[in-house]
């Protein structure tokens, strides 16, 4: 699921950066209420996804302690990109959390430069799992370094909260797909005739 709309003049609207798939990769492995299953669940479960996943390095023993350093790095992320769209109940204390695990995520593995004649990248010098994770935040560094950091984002109809990056021409989008916009739009409305009619709103 991805925004239909609009390129903007920074991104090709047919294309997804490489940086980007890495990262929208990794955060969109959790479960929600609408059938997609926690793929993170334990070292097995997380060592089957990284099997299909070559730019982590394919085929990586992985422990259930392993899977539990990876569903905290991902929800992290995850709320940053709920802030990137404007989510209210992800400001604040929840971001400053997530912003202070990320921190120390980026000292546990540093990444190397490498420099070629054809250009310059970030990469993760470790192994196994660890190269899993350092993988994940050259991603996300050198993205951002595009000023498009921002763009990407998580939907905001809970609980979806879908990664996907956003094409529109002024940035404002705000769900991965149409139908999870119509949702929010179609609880707003019953919420108001609730208000309206004077019935107790429900949670």
């Amino acid at each position: 699921m991805s925004s239909a709309a609009a390129g903007s003049p920074e991104l090709n609207p047919r294309t997804v950066p490489p940086t980007v798939e890495t990262v929208l990769a990794f955060v969109n492995t959790r479960a929600d209420g609408s059938g997609r299953r926690e793929l993170f669940e334990d070292g097995d479960s997380f060592a089957a996804w990284l099997a299909g996943r070559e730019e982590f390095g394919g085929d990586t023993v992985a422990t259930d302690a392993d899977a539990a350093v990876a569903r905290e790095l991902r929800d992290a992320l995850v709320t940053v990109l709920l802030a990137h769209s404007g989510d209210e109940d992800s400001l604040g204390e929840p971001l400053l959390r997530a912003e202070r695990h990320l921190r120390r995520v980026g000292s546990l593995y540093p990444l190397t430069t490498v420099v070629t004649a054809g250009g310059v990248e970030l990469a993760s010098p470790q192994t196994g799992v660890p190269r899993v994770f350092g993988t994940v935040l050259a991603a996300v560094t050198t993205f951002a370094q595009s000023s498009d950091w921002g763009r990407i984002k998580a939907c905001r109809n809970p609980p979806c909260h879908f990664g996907f990056l956003d094409r529109t021409r002024n940035g404002g989008g705000l769900y991965c797909s149409t139908g999870c916009g119509s949702q929010v739009s179609m609880r707003k409305h019953r919420q108001r005739q609730r208000q309206g009619s004077g019935a107790p709103s429900k949670a």
